[in-house]
């Protein structure tokens, strides 16, 4: 049977990638499927959310998630990743070491209003990326369809990682570095004098007519992304 991604939820967007916003805390993540893999870009917050996000790929490409990238390591975007047993991960170099410190991910959970039991299920079944990123990393998933995974951090967090779908449009998954539905959190690992550089490097991936894909809110374009930078370098004082 033919099944639409928006039956599943889901917001097409060209070239065998779709993505969806999750409930909660309104988490972007976002499918890539090539004929021969198919890549998951965050996991949700909870193992539920990871769950529902295998199920509902296994329904629209009848073949389970072979590769997930991590856009960061922070609860809302990573902690469904033990749904996914079998799919090779990848994050950001150091992504890793901190996924490893389960109790802190936990802590920020719980401090975010998830119940102690998603919490602490998610936390003890952690996984951390086996594949770190240091630069970029080129990805066939088949058929033609090649998609580079560029650690072009730090800005939100330390260890940000984005994702380029070329295609018509080309698109680029940009994690919580771009947001649309609220003002942009800079916490406690954040490096806010690169932030401004990082998208910078995202406009310079992706070009003025990509479509650009934030970590949380509706999808924007290279206009949005731009104006985003000056705000935060004005912010921060950075040039």
């Amino acid at each position: 049977m033919d099944v639409s991604w928006e039956e599943f939820g889901w917001e097409r967007l060209g070239n065998g990638t779709g993505r969806r916003r999750l409930p909660v805390w309104d988490a972007t993540a976002a499918l890539v499927a090539g004929a021969d893999g198919v890549l998951l870009y965050d996991t949700g917050s909870t193992l539920r959310e990871g769950v529902e996000l295998r199920t509902q790929a296994e329904g629209l490409l009848g073949r389970r998630v072979t590769h997930i990238a991590l856009s960061h390591p922070h609860f809302d975007h990573v902690l469904g990743t033990a749904a996914f047993s079998g799919a090779e991960v990848y994050g950001a170099v150091g992504t890793a070491e901190l996924l490893g410190r389960g109790e802190e991910l936990r802590a920020d959970a719980l401090r975010h209003g998830m119940s102690e039991a998603d919490a602490t299920a998610a936390t003890d079944a952690l996984v951390a990326p086996r594949h770190q990123v240091s630069g970029e990393w080129t990805l066939d998933l088949g058929g033609g369809l090649q998609v580079l995974l560029a650690n072009v951090g730090p800005g939100h967090s330390g260890h940000d990682l984005a994702v380029l779908v070329p295609g018509s449009p080309v698109v680029v998954l940009c994690g919580d570095l771009v947001e649309e539905s609220g003002e942009p959190q800079a916490g406690g690992d954040a490096v806010p004098t690169h932030w401004p550089a990082a998208l910078d490097r995202l406009l310079e991936l992706g070009g003025e007519d990509a479509l650009y894909v934030p970590g949380h809110g509706a999808v924007v374009d290279a206009a949005f992304v731009r104006a985003q930078r000056d705000q935060l370098a004005d912010r921060f004082g950075v040039s």
